[in-house]
C-alpha cells in the first residue's frame, strides 16, 4: 500500500499534515497514534495467545479421551 505513494506523496502529506494541525500539535498527534498503535499490537498479540492456548487445550482433550 504505501509502497504506491511514493517521496513525493509522502512529502505531501507530511505538508497537508503540518499546514492543517501546525507545528505544535503534531508531537501530540504523533504520541496519540503511537499510544494506539502500541495498544492495538499488544490486544492483537493477547488475542492470538489466547487462540493458541484455547487450540492447545483441545488438542490435550482430545488426546485424552482417546
Amino acid at each position: 500500500m504505501l509502497s504506491t505513494i511514493g517521496i513525493p506523496g509522502l512529502i505531501l502529506i507530511l505538508v497537508i499534515t503540518l499546514i492543517i494541525f501546525g507545528p505544535k500539535k503534531l508531537p501530540e498527534i504523533g504520541k496519540a497514534t503511537g499510544q494506539t498503535l502500541k495498544e492495538f499490537k499488544h490486544s492483537a498479540r493477547e488475542l492470538t495467545n489466547e487462540e493458541a492456548d484455547d487450540a492447545k487445550k483441545v488438542e490435550s482433550n482430545d488426546q485424552s479421551a482417546k
